[in-house]
């Protein structure tokens, strides 16, 4: 197999970690997951089988910036399952109507949208958070209050 690097992989642009907190085996489950489907392992020809397009319309694909493949030492093109995801996402669009303009705008506001769940989550988490600490310290700083004694009253 040759070692494949993905031009930019930051962020992936998947739905990975969509999930509820697990525990730490699953939580390496899911990472070395998410890992298996960034590798690019497949040529143009399986992946264009894959998503059932022609190779050539990958590669138009590709000048238009909606696909961005990963590169072998010798130059040759390599796409991931993400890659097969997102060809398959652009057919989808492709085949509602979209012109490739279209695709790729819808796309870019799929991911930003995507982003800012994300960060929406981290925030809420966050706050969340802080709501916590601000009640421990309310329990740290409270003062144990004597009765008061009962006031007097007049008997007639």
């Amino acid at each position: 197999m040759v070692d494949v690097t993905r031009p930019g992989s930051g962020g992936g642009g998947g739905r990975a970690g969509a999930g509820g907190a697990g525990n730490a085996a699953s939580a390496g489950s899911a990472g070395a997951e998410a890992m298996r489907r960034q590798m690019a392992v497949y040529v143009i020809s399986v992946a264009a089988e894959l998503a059932g397009v022609h190779p050539q319309t990958l590669r138009i694909y590709e000048r238009k910036g909606l696909l961005e493949p990963s590169r072998t030492s010798g130059g040759n093109r390599r796409y991931s399952d993400i890659d097969i995801e997102k060809l398959r996402r652009i057919q989808e669009l492709t085949n509602a109507g979209l012109n490739l303009e279209g695709v790729r705008q819808v796309m870019a506001l799929e991911e930003e949208n995507e982003r800012l769940r994300q960060a929406l989550a981290h925030a809420r988490l966050e706050a969340r958070q802080a709501v916590e600490d601000t009640h421990r310290q309310y329990r740290r700083d409270l003062v144990p209050v004597r009765p008061l004694p009962a006031p007097f009253r007049r008997q007639a």
